[in-house]
């Protein structure tokens, strides 16, 4: 047996996939609070990237029957990730690689202003390119009704931020595999308007649960019963926060794609090998018997034979994986590698120094307000994948060497 079972008296199971990595007791706690609720299907299932949440963990796996819990989603709806394997081999490649990431970072915006709300934001188009314009009709019509139904998503970054990468930990990277193809890869999600989505949900179950005189063990609990009114309206804005974030990623990786074959002046072909995966999502699946709603915040869907991506921080290697389908997981793998230090603790711990060294390799930014992202703030990639041995196999072993952070 590959995992621990934590089960206290009250609780559904928790089965947490966590040999030899550490597991916070915040973190434990907060799973014990999710446990407790009396609408888990079987048990939740822990990923072996699992550290502390809002709310609800980070790197878990929340089957449900008749209600979901909008702040097990949280508010990065259908952050995920992106790979294409392209044509080009290692040597194709320029020495100096800086030309490559300034491409990509003039191609998709990314970061934020800090004074964003007074002028343009950076991170924003400020003039909708066509490609953006023609990717955004789709989602239109389903915005304009989501919207006229919640005014509160009228005034949301929307279309300013579709193709675009965000803050934090979502990135862009040019990586190279285990026989020296060339990959593009990237993270990022549903950007403002996904964010709004979560907040707007998440208020509105905790105004339920006073409504309905429920006491929870975190208030950032509240969920919303199938039937009512709010469940499915959720759903639905969830369902378009995902179609958006997926949609994200597409146009990002067209953009990417483009600005490299310029840089090289050269054409290559990058549909070798594609992957587009939510990590922050809801969905309905059928599980031990019962169709259920599955929320996996920072986890993968890893069916059998389903493709996946696995990142490791910035300056570790990234994982395209194969679902192994094991029930016990709910068909779920890790995320990433999942954080050891909080964003404040990293920038006081880890050094200018230390950042570079650990990032030598790397064509990437190797400036202070970088070293939140450092490869020190995270477990060991290694370490997390041998964990999770029985929920997914490996198929490639990618190394960046661009990496474009917000």
């Amino acid at each position: 047996m590959s995992y621990e079972v934590i089960h206290q008296k009250g609780l559904s199971p928790i089965k947490a996939w966590t040999c030899g990595l550490p597991f916070e007791e915040e973190a434990k706690q907060q799973l014990c609070n999710i446990a407790s609720l009396p609408f888990i299907h079987k048990w939740v299932a822990v990923m072996p990237d699992v550290h502390l949440g809002k709310g609800a963990t980070i790197g878990s796996v929340v089957p449900t029957f008749g209600a979901v819990i909008p702040a097990a989603v949280g508010v990065d709806i259908g952050c995920g990730m992106m790979a294409v394997k392209t044509s080009l081999v290692a040597a194709d490649l320029p020495d100096n690689l800086y030309g490559i990431r300034h491409a990509i970072e003039v191609a998709v915006p990314h970061g934020r202003s800090a004074r964003a709300r007074r002028g343009r934001d950076k991170g924003a188009w400020n003039t909708i390119p066509d490609d953006v314009a023609h990717a955004w009709q789709p989602l239109k019509k389903p915005f304009e009704l989501l919207a006229e139904q919640h005014h509160v998503l009228q005034q949301t970054n929307n279309l300013n931020h579709l193709g675009t990468l965000g803050t934090g930990n979502h990135f862009i990277e040019v990586c190279l595999d285990e026989a020296g193809s060339v990959w593009f890869m990237l993270h990022s999600g549903s950007r403002g308007v996904g964010n709004r989505i979560g907040t707007y949900f998440i208020e509105k179950a905790k105004k339920e649960m006073e409504r309905w005189q429920i006491q929870l063990p975190d208030q950032d609990l509240a969920y919303l019963p199938e039937g009512s009114e709010l469940f499915g309206q959720y759903l639905s804005a969830v369902e378009w926060a995902q179609m958006f974030a997926f949609t994200n990623r597409q146009v990002m990786m067209k953009r990417v794609i483009y600005a490299v074959q310029q840089t090289l002046q050269r054409q290559f072909s990058a549909e070798l090998m594609a992957v587009n995966c939510h990590h922050n999502y809801v969905s309905r699946e059928h599980h031990y018997g019962k169709d259920v709603l599955v929320t996996r915040k920072g986890a993968v869907s890893a069916k059998e034979g389903q493709l996946g991506i696995i990142p490791g921080s910035m300056g570790a290697k990234s994982f395209i994986v194969r679902g192994l389908g094991n029930p016990e997981s709910f068909h779920s793998c890790s995320h990433g590698a999942g954080r050891v230090m909080s964003r404040t603790k990293a920038k006081k711990l880890v050094t200018l120094a230390e950042h570079e060294a650990a990032t030598k390799d790397v064509e990437c930014r190797k400036d202070k307000d970088v070293i939140d992202e450092t490869p020190a703030a995270y477990k060991p990639i290694e370490k997390v994948m041998k964990a999770q041995e029985d929920l997914v196999e490996i198929v490639h072993t990618l190394k960046q060497v661009v990496c474009v952070k917000g």
